[in-house]
Protein backbone atom coordinates (compact mmCIF):
# COMPACT_ATOMS: atom_id res chain seq x y z
CA UNK A 1 0.00 0.00 0.00
CA UNK A 2 1.43 3.52 -1.22
CA UNK A 3 2.48 6.06 1.81
CA UNK A 4 -0.47 7.88 2.95
CA UNK A 5 -0.94 11.83 1.25
CA UNK A 6 -0.45 14.23 3.87
CA UNK A 7 -4.39 15.01 3.16
CA UNK A 8 -5.66 11.83 3.67
CA UNK A 9 -7.26 10.60 7.05
CA UNK A 10 -5.02 9.21 9.39
CA UNK A 11 -6.93 6.49 11.78
CA UNK A 12 -4.46 7.33 14.35
CA UNK A 13 -5.88 11.00 14.38
CA UNK A 14 -9.29 10.02 14.53
CA UNK A 15 -12.10 11.81 16.47
CA UNK A 16 -13.07 8.77 18.35
CA UNK A 17 -15.79 6.45 18.52
CA UNK A 18 -19.10 7.61 20.98
CA UNK A 19 -17.88 4.93 23.41
CA UNK A 20 -13.89 4.92 24.51
CA UNK A 21 -12.56 1.40 23.42
CA UNK A 22 -9.37 0.10 24.04
CA UNK A 23 -7.08 0.13 20.93
CA UNK A 24 -7.32 -2.45 18.68
CA UNK A 25 -4.37 -5.18 18.34
CA UNK A 26 -3.24 -5.80 14.72
CA UNK A 27 -5.13 -3.40 12.96
CA UNK A 28 -6.21 -0.02 12.27
CA UNK A 29 -8.76 1.60 13.76
CA UNK A 30 -10.77 2.22 9.92
CA UNK A 31 -10.21 -1.73 9.84
CA UNK A 32 -11.59 -2.74 12.92
CA UNK A 33 -14.92 -0.86 11.81
CA UNK A 34 -14.88 -2.56 8.35
CA UNK A 35 -14.76 -6.09 10.00
CA UNK A 36 -17.43 -4.72 12.25
CA UNK A 37 -19.59 -3.83 9.22
CA UNK A 38 -19.00 -7.14 8.22
CA UNK A 39 -19.80 -9.29 10.81
CA UNK A 40 -22.77 -7.19 11.19
CA UNK A 41 -26.74 -8.58 10.97
CA UNK A 42 -27.93 -5.84 8.46
CA UNK A 43 -25.05 -6.11 6.28
CA UNK A 44 -25.97 -9.97 6.00
CA UNK A 45 -29.29 -8.76 4.80
CA UNK A 46 -28.07 -6.89 1.72
CA UNK A 47 -27.87 -9.90 0.01
CA UNK A 48 -31.88 -10.41 -0.08
CA UNK A 49 -32.52 -6.69 -0.69
CA UNK A 50 -33.71 -4.66 -3.84
CA UNK A 51 -31.04 -3.16 -5.87
CA UNK A 52 -33.54 -2.62 -9.24
CA UNK A 53 -35.01 -5.86 -9.44
CA UNK A 54 -36.83 -8.01 -6.60
CA UNK A 55 -34.44 -10.57 -5.02
CA UNK A 56 -36.59 -13.38 -6.10
CA UNK A 57 -36.22 -12.47 -9.70
CA UNK A 58 -33.29 -13.62 -10.79
CA UNK A 59 -30.15 -15.31 -9.22
CA UNK A 60 -27.51 -12.87 -11.56
CA UNK A 61 -29.20 -9.47 -10.96
CA UNK A 62 -27.60 -7.12 -8.91
CA UNK A 63 -28.57 -7.14 -4.35
CA UNK A 64 -27.28 -4.32 -2.65
CA UNK A 65 -24.82 -6.84 -1.04
CA UNK A 66 -23.55 -7.16 -4.44
CA UNK A 67 -23.75 -3.59 -5.21
CA UNK A 68 -22.25 -2.70 -1.60
CA UNK A 69 -18.55 -5.50 -2.70
CA UNK A 70 -18.37 -3.54 -6.21
CA UNK A 71 -18.15 0.18 -4.29
CA UNK A 72 -15.78 -1.60 -2.40
CA UNK A 73 -13.97 -2.25 -4.92
CA UNK A 74 -13.82 0.40 -7.25
CA UNK A 75 -13.29 2.83 -3.90
CA UNK A 76 -10.56 1.51 -3.05
CA UNK A 77 -9.08 1.52 -6.50
CA UNK A 78 -9.27 5.11 -6.63
CA UNK A 79 -8.52 5.65 -3.53
CA UNK A 80 -4.39 3.97 -3.48
CA UNK A 81 -4.17 6.39 -7.05
CA UNK A 82 -5.28 9.05 -4.91
CA UNK A 83 -2.86 7.96 -1.85
CA UNK A 84 -6.13 8.38 0.50
CA UNK A 85 -7.25 5.95 3.32
CA UNK A 86 -7.98 2.56 1.46
CA UNK A 87 -9.52 1.06 5.05
CA UNK A 88 -11.71 3.99 5.75
CA UNK A 89 -12.70 4.01 1.87
CA UNK A 90 -13.62 0.33 2.13
CA UNK A 91 -15.53 1.06 5.65
CA UNK A 92 -17.89 3.43 3.65
CA UNK A 93 -18.61 1.97 0.70
CA UNK A 94 -19.68 -1.24 2.71
CA UNK A 95 -21.79 0.30 5.03
CA UNK A 96 -23.38 3.25 3.16
CA UNK A 97 -26.53 0.72 2.25
CA UNK A 98 -27.06 -0.69 5.67
CA UNK A 99 -30.80 1.76 6.07
CA UNK A 100 -32.07 0.74 2.41
CA UNK A 101 -35.22 -0.82 2.96
CA UNK A 102 -36.49 -3.94 1.12
CA UNK A 103 -37.76 -2.91 -2.67
CA UNK A 104 -35.38 -0.56 -3.26
CA UNK A 105 -36.06 3.48 -3.65
CA UNK A 106 -39.97 1.99 -4.28
CA UNK A 107 -39.95 0.85 -0.55
CA UNK A 108 -38.12 3.68 0.71
CA UNK A 109 -40.54 6.20 -0.94
CA UNK A 110 -43.40 4.23 0.84
CA UNK A 111 -41.74 4.06 3.89
CA UNK A 112 -40.74 8.00 3.76
CA UNK A 113 -44.53 8.81 2.68
CA UNK A 114 -46.11 6.72 5.74
CA UNK A 115 -43.71 8.69 8.13
CA UNK A 116 -44.65 12.20 6.51
CA UNK A 117 -46.24 13.38 10.07
CA UNK A 118 -42.93 11.56 12.22
CA UNK A 119 -39.89 13.01 10.82
CA UNK A 120 -39.73 10.68 7.40
CA UNK A 121 -37.38 8.47 6.26
CA UNK A 122 -34.43 9.05 4.58
CA UNK A 123 -31.85 5.44 3.98
CA UNK A 124 -28.81 7.58 4.73
CA UNK A 125 -30.07 8.76 8.39
CA UNK A 126 -31.25 5.32 8.80
CA UNK A 127 -27.86 3.70 7.63
CA UNK A 128 -26.18 5.75 10.70
CA UNK A 129 -29.35 4.56 12.92
CA UNK A 130 -27.97 0.95 12.37
CA UNK A 131 -24.81 1.26 13.20
CA UNK A 132 -25.03 3.62 15.99
CA UNK A 133 -28.10 2.35 17.88
CA UNK A 134 -30.31 -1.14 16.33
CA UNK A 135 -27.54 -3.55 15.65
CA UNK A 136 -27.79 -5.49 18.93
CA UNK A 137 -23.84 -7.34 19.34
CA UNK A 138 -22.08 -6.12 21.90
CA UNK A 139 -22.20 -6.09 25.98
CA UNK A 140 -20.87 -2.62 26.24
CA UNK A 141 -22.99 -0.53 23.85
CA UNK A 142 -25.46 -0.45 20.79
CA UNK A 143 -25.00 -0.18 17.45
CA UNK A 144 -21.13 -0.92 16.19
CA UNK A 145 -19.52 1.99 18.19
CA UNK A 146 -17.98 2.89 14.86
CA UNK A 147 -15.31 5.63 14.35
CA UNK A 148 -16.29 9.07 13.53
CA UNK A 149 -15.02 9.50 10.03
CA UNK A 150 -16.86 6.25 9.01
CA UNK A 151 -20.13 7.47 9.91
CA UNK A 152 -19.84 10.71 8.74
CA UNK A 153 -19.19 8.80 5.19
CA UNK A 154 -22.57 6.80 5.84
CA UNK A 155 -24.39 10.32 6.11
CA UNK A 156 -24.32 11.40 2.42
CA UNK A 157 -27.34 13.95 3.00
CA UNK A 158 -28.81 15.37 5.48
CA UNK A 159 -31.57 18.30 6.48
CA UNK A 160 -30.61 21.29 8.83
CA UNK A 161 -33.30 20.36 10.97
CA UNK A 162 -31.56 17.09 11.09
CA UNK A 163 -28.04 18.23 11.43
CA UNK A 164 -29.26 20.28 14.44
CA UNK A 165 -29.88 16.75 16.21
CA UNK A 166 -26.73 15.28 15.19
CA UNK A 167 -24.32 17.21 17.39
CA UNK A 168 -20.69 17.37 15.72
CA UNK A 169 -21.77 14.87 12.96
CA UNK A 170 -24.04 17.14 11.57
CA UNK A 171 -22.03 20.90 11.77
CA UNK A 172 -20.70 19.94 8.18
CA UNK A 173 -24.15 20.29 6.53
CA UNK A 174 -24.46 23.82 8.69
CA UNK A 175 -21.61 25.04 8.30
CA UNK A 176 -21.50 23.75 4.32
CA UNK A 177 -18.54 22.19 4.69
CA UNK A 178 -17.45 18.79 3.03
CA UNK A 179 -17.04 15.18 4.09
CA UNK A 180 -13.13 13.68 4.33
CA UNK A 181 -11.58 13.45 0.91
CA UNK A 182 -12.20 9.36 1.46
CA UNK A 183 -16.07 10.05 2.10
CA UNK A 184 -16.30 12.07 -0.81
CA UNK A 185 -14.76 9.31 -3.05
CA UNK A 186 -17.37 6.98 -1.93
CA UNK A 187 -19.98 8.91 -3.19
CA UNK A 188 -18.38 9.21 -6.83
CA UNK A 189 -17.62 5.41 -6.63
CA UNK A 190 -21.11 4.52 -5.94
CA UNK A 191 -22.29 6.34 -8.76
CA UNK A 192 -19.87 4.68 -11.07
CA UNK A 193 -21.36 1.23 -9.77
CA UNK A 194 -24.65 1.63 -9.93
CA UNK A 195 -24.87 3.56 -13.44
CA UNK A 196 -22.44 1.06 -15.03
CA UNK A 197 -24.04 -2.09 -13.83
CA UNK A 198 -27.58 -1.13 -14.09
CA UNK A 199 -26.91 -1.20 -18.16
CA UNK A 200 -25.42 -4.72 -17.38
CA UNK A 201 -28.82 -5.72 -15.42
CA UNK A 202 -30.91 -3.71 -17.43
CA UNK A 203 -29.64 -5.46 -20.80
CA UNK A 204 -29.46 -9.24 -19.01
CA UNK A 205 -32.96 -8.71 -17.95
CA UNK A 206 -34.33 -7.43 -21.66
CA UNK A 207 -35.83 -3.98 -20.41
CA UNK A 208 -33.33 -2.31 -22.60
CA UNK A 209 -31.23 -3.00 -25.00
CA UNK A 210 -27.75 -2.75 -27.26
CA UNK A 211 -29.66 -0.50 -29.84
CA UNK A 212 -31.05 2.16 -27.45
CA UNK A 213 -27.46 2.17 -25.41
CA UNK A 214 -25.84 3.23 -28.77
CA UNK A 215 -27.41 6.77 -28.28
CA UNK A 216 -26.03 7.17 -25.12
CA UNK A 217 -22.37 8.75 -26.03
CA UNK A 218 -20.33 7.08 -23.56
CA UNK A 219 -21.51 3.58 -24.13
CA UNK A 220 -21.50 3.79 -27.81
CA UNK A 221 -17.65 4.61 -27.43
CA UNK A 222 -16.65 1.59 -25.49
CA UNK A 223 -18.75 -0.31 -27.51
CA UNK A 224 -17.08 0.67 -30.97
CA UNK A 225 -13.61 0.29 -29.44
CA UNK A 226 -14.37 -3.35 -27.87
CA UNK A 227 -15.82 -4.34 -31.10
CA UNK A 228 -13.05 -3.08 -33.48
CA UNK A 229 -10.56 -5.12 -30.94
CA UNK A 230 -12.77 -8.46 -31.02
CA UNK A 231 -15.00 -8.38 -34.31
CA UNK A 232 -16.15 -12.03 -33.57
CA UNK A 233 -16.94 -11.22 -29.65
CA UNK A 234 -20.16 -12.83 -28.60
CA UNK A 235 -22.82 -10.49 -27.71
CA UNK A 236 -22.51 -11.20 -23.55
CA UNK A 237 -18.88 -10.93 -23.79
CA UNK A 238 -19.33 -7.67 -25.66
CA UNK A 239 -21.17 -6.47 -22.87
CA UNK A 240 -19.12 -7.38 -19.94
CA UNK A 241 -16.48 -5.38 -21.88
CA UNK A 242 -18.12 -2.85 -22.57
CA UNK A 243 -19.04 -1.72 -19.25
CA UNK A 244 -15.77 -2.92 -18.08
CA UNK A 245 -13.74 -0.35 -20.12
CA UNK A 246 -16.34 2.17 -18.97
CA UNK A 247 -15.89 1.88 -15.19
CA UNK A 248 -12.03 1.69 -15.75
CA UNK A 249 -12.24 4.94 -18.04
CA UNK A 250 -14.25 6.44 -15.44
CA UNK A 251 -12.37 5.49 -12.61
CA UNK A 252 -9.43 6.86 -14.12
CA UNK A 253 -10.98 10.56 -14.66
CA UNK A 254 -11.82 10.11 -11.20
CA UNK A 255 -8.31 9.83 -10.36
CA UNK A 256 -6.72 12.31 -12.81
CA UNK A 257 -9.14 15.23 -12.34
CA UNK A 258 -8.81 14.72 -8.18
CA UNK A 259 -5.63 14.41 -8.14
CA UNK A 260 -5.23 18.27 -10.53
CA UNK A 261 -8.18 19.59 -8.09
CA UNK A 262 -5.81 19.01 -5.14
CA UNK A 263 -2.83 19.62 -7.03
CA UNK A 264 -4.70 23.28 -7.39
CA UNK A 265 -5.40 23.81 -3.41
CA UNK A 266 -2.32 21.38 -1.73
CA UNK A 267 -4.19 21.06 1.66
CA UNK A 268 -1.32 20.23 3.91
CA UNK A 269 -4.01 18.26 6.21
CA UNK A 270 -7.31 16.56 5.95
CA UNK A 271 -8.92 19.60 7.44
CA UNK A 272 -8.07 21.83 4.65
CA UNK A 273 -9.26 19.64 2.47
CA UNK A 274 -12.76 19.25 4.05
CA UNK A 275 -12.97 23.11 3.93
CA UNK A 276 -12.24 23.45 -0.15
CA UNK A 277 -14.47 22.83 -2.61
CA UNK A 278 -15.47 19.02 -3.36
CA UNK A 279 -12.02 17.87 -4.54
CA UNK A 280 -13.09 14.44 -5.49
CA UNK A 281 -14.88 14.80 -9.26
CA UNK A 282 -15.21 14.03 -12.98
CA UNK A 283 -14.02 16.50 -15.98
CA UNK A 284 -16.36 18.06 -17.44
CA UNK A 285 -16.80 16.17 -20.10
CA UNK A 286 -17.03 12.41 -18.53
CA UNK A 287 -19.35 14.33 -16.10
CA UNK A 288 -21.47 15.10 -19.39
CA UNK A 289 -21.20 11.80 -20.33
CA UNK A 290 -22.04 10.33 -16.70
CA UNK A 291 -25.32 12.66 -16.76
CA UNK A 292 -26.67 11.42 -19.58
CA UNK A 293 -25.90 7.55 -18.97
CA UNK A 294 -27.83 8.58 -15.40
CA UNK A 295 -30.98 10.06 -18.01
CA UNK A 296 -31.11 7.63 -20.04
CA UNK A 297 -31.75 4.74 -17.35
CA UNK A 298 -33.84 6.98 -15.27
CA UNK A 299 -36.61 6.80 -18.40
CA UNK A 300 -35.51 3.69 -19.93
CA UNK A 301 -35.20 0.92 -17.13
CA UNK A 302 -36.53 2.69 -13.65
CA UNK A 303 -39.79 4.08 -15.47
CA UNK A 304 -40.22 0.70 -17.46
CA UNK A 305 -43.78 -0.49 -17.41
CA UNK A 306 -42.49 -3.26 -15.79
CA UNK A 307 -40.54 -1.94 -13.36
CA UNK A 308 -43.06 -0.14 -12.98
CA UNK A 309 -45.42 -2.57 -12.07
CA UNK A 310 -43.12 -4.11 -9.33
CA UNK A 311 -42.46 -0.69 -8.17
CA UNK A 312 -46.14 -0.37 -7.15
CA UNK A 313 -46.61 -3.68 -5.57
CA UNK A 314 -43.60 -3.22 -3.40
CA UNK A 315 -45.30 0.51 -2.10
CA UNK A 316 -48.50 -1.35 -1.63
CA UNK A 317 -46.85 -4.37 0.31
CA UNK A 318 -45.28 -1.24 2.77
CA UNK A 319 -48.23 1.08 2.93
CA UNK A 320 -50.37 -2.15 3.87
CA UNK A 321 -47.96 -3.70 6.38
CA UNK A 322 -46.71 -0.08 7.87
CA UNK A 323 -50.82 0.93 8.49
CA UNK A 324 -51.27 -2.69 10.18
CA UNK A 325 -48.65 -2.62 12.48
CA UNK A 326 -49.73 1.06 13.51
CA UNK A 327 -53.25 0.08 14.38
CA UNK A 328 -52.74 -3.21 16.42
CA UNK A 329 -48.85 -3.34 17.44
CA UNK A 330 -49.30 -6.67 18.69
CA UNK A 331 -48.92 -7.78 15.23
CA UNK A 332 -45.53 -6.97 15.79
CA UNK A 333 -42.75 -9.24 16.64
CA UNK A 334 -42.68 -9.17 20.39
CA UNK A 335 -38.97 -7.54 20.83
CA UNK A 336 -40.47 -5.08 18.73
CA UNK A 337 -44.14 -4.29 20.56
CA UNK A 338 -41.90 -3.58 23.55
CA UNK A 339 -39.59 -1.10 21.85
CA UNK A 340 -42.92 0.35 20.33
CA UNK A 341 -44.06 1.72 23.91
CA UNK A 342 -41.34 4.69 23.12
CA UNK A 343 -41.81 5.95 19.50
CA UNK A 344 -44.33 3.77 17.55
CA UNK A 345 -44.23 5.08 14.27
CA UNK A 346 -40.16 5.13 14.24
CA UNK A 347 -39.86 1.59 15.85
CA UNK A 348 -42.24 0.07 13.04
CA UNK A 349 -40.48 2.01 10.72
CA UNK A 350 -37.27 0.28 12.34
CA UNK A 351 -38.59 -2.96 11.71
CA UNK A 352 -39.54 -2.56 8.21
CA UNK A 353 -36.64 -1.23 7.59
CA UNK A 354 -34.70 -3.88 8.24
CA UNK A 355 -36.60 -6.32 6.38
CA UNK A 356 -35.31 -8.30 3.09
CA UNK A 357 -37.53 -8.15 -0.08
CA UNK A 358 -38.50 -11.63 0.48
CA UNK A 359 -39.24 -11.34 4.37
CA UNK A 360 -41.58 -8.14 3.16
CA UNK A 361 -43.70 -10.41 0.99
CA UNK A 362 -43.84 -13.11 3.38
CA UNK A 363 -44.78 -11.11 6.33
CA UNK A 364 -47.24 -8.92 4.28
CA UNK A 365 -48.57 -12.61 3.00
CA UNK A 366 -48.82 -13.50 6.76
CA UNK A 367 -51.37 -10.53 7.65
CA UNK A 368 -53.27 -10.59 4.60
CA UNK A 369 -53.54 -14.03 2.53
CA UNK A 370 -56.68 -16.04 4.00
CA UNK A 371 -54.78 -19.19 3.29
CA UNK A 372 -51.94 -18.38 5.87
CA UNK A 373 -54.68 -17.63 8.46
CA UNK A 374 -52.43 -19.81 11.47
CA UNK A 375 -49.14 -18.65 10.19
Amino acid sequence: MPELAVYATRPEHSRGRRYPEAAPQGRSEFQRDRDRIIHSTAFRRLEYKTQVFVNHEGDLFRTRLTHSLEVAQIARSIARGLRLNEDLVEAIALAHDLGHTPFGHAGQDALNSCMKDCGGFEHNLQSLRVVDLLEERYAAFDGLNLCYETREGILKHCSRKNAKALGELGERFLRKRQPSLEAQLCNLADEIAYNNHDVDDGLRSGLISLEQLLEVDIFRRHLHAVRKQYPAIPERRLIHETVRHMINTLVSDVTGQSLKNIRQISPKNPDEARMAKPLIAFSASISEEQQELKQFLRLQLYQHYRVARMSSKARRIIFDLYHAFIEDVKLLPPQFQEKAGGDKARTISDYIAGMTDRYAIREHRRLFAVEELWS
